[in-house]
C-alpha cells in the first residue's frame, strides 16, 4: 500500500479507534467493562443508537446534544475522535509501513493514558502492562519485515534503560512521580529506541523539559505549589511523540554542535 492510501486508511481507523477510546477513558478508571453494556447517555440512560455513534459526524448532526433528553454532550468526544484520527494518520509519514501497527497502537493507548492521567492522575495497569507483550510482538514483526534486527536489539535495550532510569528516579525522590510513570517508560523507551538513539535521547529529555516548564508555569501563576501533584504521563507521551517526529535531526544537530 502506497503512503497516500495508507494515510487515508489510518485516518479512518483513527476515527473508529477514537470513538472506542472515549469509552476506555470513561470506564477503565472506574473498573468497568469496555465491552458491556453498550454506550448510553449518562443523563437519561438511553442506549446510543448506531446512527448516533458515527465518529464526529453524529455529534455535529445532533448539535452536541442527546437525541432523547437533549442534555449536552461534551465536546471532548468529537475532539478525541478527530485528534486520534490525525495522530494515527501521521504514523505512516514517520515510520516504515511495517512499523505502522506498532506505532498506531502506541498512539491509541497514548491518547487514552494521557486523558486518564489528566482526569485521575493514574496510569491504569489494564492499559500499560499489555503494551509490553503487544509492542514486543509488533516491533518484532516490523524488524522481520524490514530486516533491521539491530532495531529490535535497540528497542530491548532502550526499554530496559528508560524503565531503569525512571525506577531509580521514583525511589530517589519519593512522591516525585508515580509507579505508573515507571511502567510506562518501558514501552516508550522501546518504541523510541527502535527508531534510533537520537529519537530515544530527544524523547526522554523532552518529557522532563516540557513537564518542568509546565510545572514552573503553574507555580509562576500560583496555580500550583512545589508539592502539588502534576500528571507526568502526558508529558512522557508528548516527549515521545517529539522524539519520533524530530528526534533524529535534532540529535544530529546537537552532535554536530558538539563536534
Amino acid at each position: 500500500m502506497t503512503t497516500g492510501p495508507l494515510v487515508a486508511f489510518c485516518a479512518v481507523l483513527g476515527l473508529a479507534v477514537g470513538s472506542f477510546l472515549n469509552v476506555v477513558v470513561w470506564r477503565v478508571p472506574r473498573g468497568e467493562s469496555v465491552a458491556h453494556p453498550p454506550s448510553a447517555c449518562p443523563a437519561c440512560g438511553h442506549a446510543v443508537r448506531p446512527r448516533d455513534n458515527v465518529p464526529v459526524l453524529s455529534w455535529l448532526l445532533l448539535r452536541g446534544r442527546c437525541r432523547d433528553c437533549g442534555v449536552r454532550i461534551s465536546r471532548r468526544y468529537p475532539l478525541v475522535e478527530a485528534g486520534t484520527a490525525v495522530l494515527v494518520a501521521l504514523v505512516p509519514l514517520v515510520v516504515t509501513p511495517w512499523a505502522v501497527p506498532a506505532y498506531a497502537y502506541l498512539v491509541a493507548i497514548g491518547v487514552a493514558l494521557a486523558l486518564i492521567d489528566l482526569d485521575t492522575q493514574r496510569l491504569p495497569n489494564a492499559i500499560v502492562l499489555p503494551a509490553y507483550p503487544v509492542l514486543a510482538v509488533l516491533l518484532t514483526l516490523a524488524s522481520a519485515g524490514t530486516g533491521d534486527w539491530a532495531a529490535l536489539g535497540r528497542a530491548a535495550v532502550g526499554g530496559a534503560a528508560l524503565f531503569a532510569g525512571y525506577f531509580v528516579l521514583r525511589f530517589a525522590q519519593p512522591g516525585g512521580m508515580g509507579f505508573g510513570d515507571v511502567k510506562l517508560a518501558g514501552p516508550l523507551g522501546a518504541a523510541l529506541a527502535w527508531l534510533g538513539w537520537g529519537p530515544f535521547a530527544v524523547g526522554a529529555f523532552a518529557a522532563f523539559l516540557l513537564g518542568g516548564v509546565f510545572g514552573l508555569g503553574l507555580m509562576a501563576t500560583r496555580r500550583a505549589g512545589r508539592r502539588t501533584g502534576i500528571p507526568f504521563g502526558p508529558w512522557m507521551l508528548v516527549g515521545a511523540a517529539l522524539g519520533a517526529l524530530v528526534g533524529e535531526p535534532a540529535w544530529d544537530a546537537y552532535v554536530s554542535l558538539l563536534a
